[in-house]
């Protein structure tokens, strides 16, 4: 099926498709709600912070802390397709997502 990707902060923009485990993986990327004076979004809504999006496209992974030990963290390389997104986000200046 997949997942829409819009851009709530560009409205105008075509939406991002992608596959639908999006709908868990998006807990990598997205900013605390509530935490550094963001508000809380509505369900199915995330901020990602733009300086950290560069980052992870930069770097071609993201950092993972385990469920399990929060002192450890692991890095994992990132997808093409969250490549692809984030190089959509970082072209359009998006930080702002919801997903349908």
């Amino acid at each position: 099926m997949g997942v829409l990707v819009y851009a709530v902060d560009h409205p105008a923009l075509p939406p991002f498709s992608m596959s639908d485990r999006f709908r868990h993986e998006v807990a990598y990327f997205m900013h605390i709600p509530g935490d550094t004076g963001h508000p809380k979004l509505p369900d199915g809504e995330y901020w990602i912070d733009p300086a950290q999006a560069r980052s992870w496209y930069e770097d071609g992974c993201i950092a993972l802390v385990s469920p399990l030990d929060s002192q450890n963290k692991t890095e994992v390389e990132l997808s093409e397709e969250q490549e692809n997104w984030l190089a959509w986000m970082l072209a359009h200046e998006v930080a702002h997502i919801r997903l349908a």
